[in-house]
């Protein structure tokens, strides 16, 4: 009986195992690279969004960095859900250009640390935006093309507030 039942969970783990890198073999580059690429930018930006909460000289950068860091946390774990499921692997850190970027804005104070931060947030905003919105037309996973539609109408709502908060 115990013979039988080692046996059952072994297959049971070849078969997800198996149907994981199905999956994996099912997404195209293009989805790889979305993922790749908004993974690093929604990690930059729950970063420096603590660093805006933390470092900001204002109450608006204070209050839009804490929703950029809430609101970025939830997408990130959403996608790497969805990477996960579709056998995609997910970074757990900052590629060294994100990271140096961060050291950069976590070194400055006042309306120097205000100015970078916004610029920052939108540039990678507009950059982030534009690829959510092509992989909402363009993605072949359902998956993922919801989700891209999904969060690409919240950067377009982060965009709104950076530009209400400042140049």
């Amino acid at each position: 009986m115990k013979h039988i039942l080692l046996a059952a969970m072994a297959s049971a783990a070849i078969g997800v195992t198996t149907m994981a890198a199905f999956a994996a073999d099912t997404v195209s580059a293009a989805d790889r690279t979305f993922i790749a690429a908004v993974s690093q930018g929604g990690m930059f930006e729950v970063a420096a969004g603590q660093a805006g909460a933390k470092l900001g000289m204002t109450q608006d950068i204070r209050d839009q960095g804490a929703t950029e860091a809430h609101d970025h946390a939830l997408v990130g774990a959403k996608l790497k859900d969805i990477a996960a499921a579709a056998g995609v692997s997910f970074p757990d850190t900052l590629n060294t250009q994100f990271q140096q970027e961060l050291d950069a804005l976590t070194s400055l104070s006042g309306r120097a640390f205000d100015t970078r931060y916004l610029s920052d947030m939108k540039a990678i905003h507009a950059k982030d935006g534009a690829a959510f919105a092509q992989e909402a037309k363009t993605g072949t996973d359902p998956k993922l093309r919801a989700f891209a539609a999904e969060t690409h109408r919240i950067v377009l709502r982060h965009i709104g507030e950076l530009d209400a908060v400042g140049p």
